[in-house]
């Protein structure tokens, strides 16, 4: 099971960090990702990390803003989320898979999906 926490109200510009936990299974067995429906569309990926974590992989449109981690021992991941804009606006989930990916990843990929916590940027 894996449970989100994290989301809220923010300004653009602000940060917020997401963090995952699953439980109930073997953390490390899986790939961890990130993924967000923004209001009206269809679900898109967010970013992911490896079994490890030492490789990661992101969408172009949070390069360079948003990070993925994962601490392993804690059986978490989180997913820091810098200079946030309007359109960053979206109900974020965690979710894990059992392929890794460094290009072309796809919702497809990730098999179970967790609780969904409201990311909204607004002034």
């Amino acid at each position: 099971q894996l449970q989100a926490s994290g989301g809220g109200l923010v300004q653009p510009g602000d940060s917020l960090r997401l963090s995952c936990v699953l439980s109930g299974g073997t953390f490390t067995s899986y790939v961890m990702g990130w993924l967000r429906q923004p209001p009206g569309k269809e679900r898109e990926f967010v970013a992911s990390a490896s079994w490890s974590g030492d490789s990661t992989y992101y969408a172009d449109s949070v390069k360079g803003r948003f990070t993925i981690s994962r601490d392993n021992a804690k059986n978490t991941v989180y997913l820091q989320m810098n200079s946030l804009k309007p359109e960053d606006t979206a109900i974020y989930y965690c979710a894990t898979a059992s392929i890794w990916r460094m290009s072309e990843v796809r919702v497809t990929d990730f098999e179970s999906w967790g609780q969904e916590t409201q990311v909204t940027v607004s002034s």
